[in-house]
C-alpha cells in the first residue's frame, strides 16, 4: 500500500481568526502583487516540531522579531505567532494520525512579507512540511563541503548595516546558487568565507568546529592528562546571521563540561579540527566529512563527538 501523502500546512495570521486562518496548500494563497513574491522583501524563521512541540519557539521568534526591526517590517504580537504554530502543527499531525509516530518530526517556517504593493498591512503565516529525506541522511553519514568566497570582508556588517547581514530575509537567490554550484562540484553544502579571509558561515547553517586536548597540552585527546574539548563558533559581529541552534547548544556543552570559543576563525582553523558541523535548526548536527577534499579529523573522533553533542542537543526544548 502507498504510504499517504504528508501535505503541506498553511495557517495565515489573520485578526479575524484568533487561532489562525487555515489555507489549501494546493491552490494559490498568495498575490502576484505581494512584495515578498516580487522583491524577496520580507524575513523567515525555520524550526523544527517534536513530537507535536516547536523547538526553540522563542528563540526562533526573538530572532524574527529582531530581522522584522531590521526591515522596519511591523509584525504581529509573539502570542498571534505562538497560537498559529499550534494550530499548523496539529492540523499536520491530525491529517496523518496513523503515519506520524510521536517522536516524528515536523518542519514548522514562520514567513513574513511587506504585503501587497500599495497596502498597509503584511502577509504573514505558518506553513508546517516534512522533514526533506537528505537533511536526515546527512546527520548520520555527514557531509562533504567546499568553501566558497561570499564576496564581502569580515567588517561589512558595521559599514553597511543596509545589507541586513544579521537579518534572516526571504532574499535567499545567493545562499540557493551556492548550493547548487556546490552540487555540480560533487559536494553537499558550502562554508562561505569573506574577502579577508575569515570564516563565516553556511548558506542555511552554522559553522562548529571542537579541538580535543589534553591538560598537559596534548591534542587529539590523548597522553596522560584529563581530555578537555572545546567548541568554537565564527564571532557573531562578522555579518553572520545569528544561530538559535548553535545558541542553544553552546549552553548545554557549557553546562556539560566544555570550553567555548568565538572566532575569528580562517580556513585554516577547519582543516586542522578534530571536528567540523554545520548546525542548523532542521538539520540539527551535520558532520563535515571532508572539505575541499580533505579530510577533518578522523571518522572516530567525529563519530564520537557527534554522538555527544547529538545527545545534548536532543535535550533542548
Amino acid at each position: 500500500m502507498t504510504p499517504p501523502a504528508f501535505a503541506t500546512v498553511l495557517v495565515f495570521l489573520d485578526p479575524a481568526f484568533e487561532n489562525g486562518r487555515l489555507a489549501d496548500a494546493t491552490q494559490p494563497q498568495l498575490m502576484a502583487t505581494d512584495q515578498g513574491a516580487t522583491r524577496g522583501d520580507g524575513v523567515f524563521e525555520s524550526l523544527l516540531a517534536v513530537g507535536g512541540r516547536a523547538r526553540k519557539l522563542q528563540a526562533h521568534l526573538s530572532r524574527l522579531a529582531g530581522s522584522a526591526r531590521a526591515l522596519e517590517l511591523g509584525i504581529p504580537a509573539e502570542d498571534a505567532w505562538r497560537r498559529a504554530v499550534e494550530t499548523a502543527i496539529g492540523e499536520y499531525r491530525s491529517a496523518h494520525p496513523a503515519a506520524i509516530p510521536e517522536e516524528d518530526e515536523v518542519v514548522v517556517k514562520l514567513i513574513v512579507t511587506r504585503g501587497v504593493e500599495g497596502a498597509s498591512s503584511p502577509t504573514c503565516w505558518v506553513q508546517a512540511s516534512p522533514v526533506p529525506a537528505a537533511g536526515r541522511r546527512q546527520r548520520e553519514s555527514g557531509i562533504d563541503v567546499i568553501l566558497l568566497d561570499r564576496g564581502y570582508d569580515s567588517d561589512i556588517a558595521e559599514r553597511a548595516p543596509w545589507l541586513l547581514l544579521g537579518a534572516k530575509t526571504l532574499s535567499y537567490a545567493v545562499n540557493m546558487a551556492a548550493l547548487r554550484h556546490a552540487h555540480k562540484q560533487g559536494a553537499d553544502d558550502v562554508i562561505f568565507t569573506s574577502a579577508d579571509g575569515r570564516v563565516l558561515e553556511g548558506p542555511t547553517s552554522t559553522v562548529l568546529l571542537a579541538h580535543l586536548e589534553t591538560s598537559d597540552g596534548g591534542a587529539g585527546g590523548g597522553g596522560g592528562g584529563s581530555a578537555v574539548k572545546r567548541l568554537i563558533t565564527p564571532q557573531l559581529d562578522s555579518g553572520i546571521l545569528p544561530g538559535t541552534s548553535q545558541g542553544a547548544l553552546f549552553a548545554a556543552a557549557k553546562a556539560a563540561g566544555w570550553e567555548l570559543g568565538y572566532g575569528p576563525l580562517e580556513p585554516q582553523d577547519l582543516m586542522d579540527a578534530d571536528a567540523v558541523w554545520l548546525i542548523s535548526s532542521i538539520r540539527l548536527l551535520a558532520p563535515v566529512n571532508h572539505i575541499d577534499g580533505q579530510e577533518i579529523g578522523t571518522p572516530a573522533v567525529r563519530k564520537q563527538l557527534t554522538a555527544e553533542l547529538s545527545e545534548l542537543f536532543a535535550g533542548i526544548e
